[in-house]
């Protein structure tokens, strides 16, 4: 075991691991750490010791102190003026006329980089863009283009469940999500109906795929001849949920019986 702690930089994002060394911090803890980005505050969701040095695989930046009063205020401070950059920002795309889509922006804690992201359909020049919005605010300036998933992340929203986005909730990665799973799961393949607020399949597909899965294939499929009590009958539906089929018989009337009844 080393002294490696585990820090998260927003509410559902990936957790990422540092060398906290003599340094003490507790699960609830803030941080001030190093990254390519500069200096950041994180907040410790896994404590020094608890993590093997060889689930990292990779060389581990340094936490570089327990986060101060005056850091936390200092990150309330630059969240305003990332506020104020954005509309700056989003003035001057609109004056050069880019087909891009502004999502939010970024300081970093010492206030050595300022970051933008931003969504497009397809690849964008912003080499003007930036030259311009360094010589605005004097400091470094990234842009990174992100895709549909990372934008509902970043922006957030309510699913068609009522509640609050699973990406912008809890998910810190975005698992593979196939139409093969909503067929498995009886749902309509209707894009519309099956789709989240990023346009993609919905997440929460995945959460159940695999139960459904293993449920179908204790099932008599639809079409095969089955035993009852009743004498012989055909499936012509099932319920994975309810472990039901309904079968007809030979004599054309229609039963839903337990799985349990039957025989194939």
């Amino acid at each position: 075991m080393a002294n490696i702690t585990g820090i998260r930089f927003k509410k559902a994002g990936k957790i990422y691991y540092f060398e906290a060394g003599e340094i003490t911090l507790a699960a609830g803890d803030y941080a001030v750490v190093k990254t390519t980005r500069g200096l950041e505050l994180g907040h410790v969701v896994i404590p020094p010791g608890q993590v093997p040095v060889n689930n990292t695989g990779e060389t581990l930046s340094p936490v570089v102190r327990k986060a101060e009063a005056e850091d936390i205020a200092k990150e309330e401070e630059l969240n305003t003026k990332s506020e104020e950059a954005l509309i700056e920002c989003g003035k001057i795309i609109a004056d050069l006329k880019l087909p891009m889509k502004l999502l939010s922006a970024e300081y970093a804690l010492d206030s050595s980089r300022l970051t933008f992201f931003f969504s497009a359909e397809e690849r964008v020049d912003f080499r003007e863009l930036v030259r311009r919005l360094s010589g605005k605010f004097k400091i470094r300036v990234e842009l990174r283009q992100v895709g549909s998933r990372d934008e509902a992340k970043l922006l957030g929203s309510y699913g068609r469940c009522g509640r609050e986005l699973c990406c912008a909730a809890f998910l810190t990665e975005f698992a593979p999500v196939s139409i093969k799973m909503a067929k498995e799961q009886d749902l309509p393949l209707n894009p519309m109906k099956i789709s989240g607020a990023c346009g993609r399949l919905m997440c929460c597909l995945a959460y159940e795929g695999e139960q459904y899965k293993q449920m179908k294939e204790k099932m008599p499929k639809v079409g095969a001849r089955i035993s009852t009590k009743m004498g012989e009958a055909t499936v012509i539906g099932n319920n994975p949920l309810r472990e039901t089929v309904t079968i007809e018989l030979d004599n054309e009337s229609r039963v839903e019986l337990p799985l349990k009844d039957v025989s194939y």
